[in-house]
């Protein structure tokens, strides 16, 4: 820490840690007993059950949970390749054009969300690609809106790779290829795992995009979580987000196990 002193030290505790339970654990704690209450008119909820819960798992709140995972995972596996392709690709070139190309990947995520969804809808409302109305619509908003951060965190990874290990394989006879399979992306694997979940997070998030493009029959987690707070339905929200939240976290603490294993190897 930059405070050395030990009374510094705890003076800042003292000052950081209510501040973290009032920004951070006060409304995830509120949205969690939420979830459990079936009536709150006082200071405190009343009738703590799983009522919400069942009605999750009685309506379409599983098939959009489906939806969510599956459009997360197909958008952040194809803003892996795409991202580390760029980001390897671009790292060979001139600084000055370099800089530019890294400018324009960023730019969807410098764009509202909404901005995104409305410009897909234009582009891809008439012949010769027409994809309004299909499920493939979202997955391009997912994919443009979290392509930006896969490459970002792809080109750090590479930023800190020794350019001794490639040099080295090439001096040995090692074709580009051969570098690429053997050295190149073993010692990248730790960074593709943690582009790849933070895609996948911020793809399981994503409401801005998504509910102005998607079509029925693929509704994804947040999107019912909107449409049940639109109608009042508070309580049901805060289950489903409650769904949503865990799900991602242990897909998440997956991640970072493989994540982990990888760089100790």
């Amino acid at each position: 820490m930059l405070v050395w002193s030990k009374s510094g030290r705890l003076a800042l505790w003292a000052g950081v840690v209510p501040l973290y339970v009032i920004i951070y654990g006060l409304p995830i704690s509120v949205l969690v007993l939420a979830s459990f209450t079936g009536q709150w008119n006082g200071a405190l909820p009343s009738s703590l059950g799983l009522s919400h819960f069942q009605n999750a798992a009685k309506g379409d709140a599983l098939d959009s949970l489906v939806v969510s995972v599956l459009t997360g995972a197909l958008a952040s596996a194809l803003s892996l390749l795409c991202g580390t392709w760029a980001a390897i690709a671009l790292r060979t070139i001139r600084p000055v054009p370099r800089q530019i190309l890294s400018v324009l990947f960023f730019i969807p995520s410098a764009v509202p969300s909404v901005s995104v969804g409305l410009g897909l809808l234009v582009a891809f409302s008439h012949p010769p690609i027409l994809l309004n109305g299909t499920r493939f619509i979202v997955l391009a908003a997912h994919f443009v809106l979290i392509s930006a951060f896969t490459y970002g965190n792809i080109s750090a990874g590479l930023a800190r790779i020794p350019a001794d290990c490639e040099k080295v394989a090439e001096s040995l006879g090692a074709k580009p290829f051969y570098r690429l399979r053997r050295v190149t992306l073993p010692l990248l694997a730790p960074y593709l795992l943690a582009a790849f979940s933070l895609s996948f997070a911020l793809s399981m998030g994503e409401l801005g995009a998504t509910i102005m493009v998607y079509p029925p029959g693929w509704v994804t987690l947040p999107v019912d979580i909107f449409a049940l707070t639109d109608r009042g339905a508070i309580f049901d929200a805060a289950a489903l987000t409650v769904i949503l939240g865990f799900v991602t976290l242990l897909i998440l603490l997956s991640l970072s196990r493989m994540s982990t294993k990888a760089l100790s190897r």
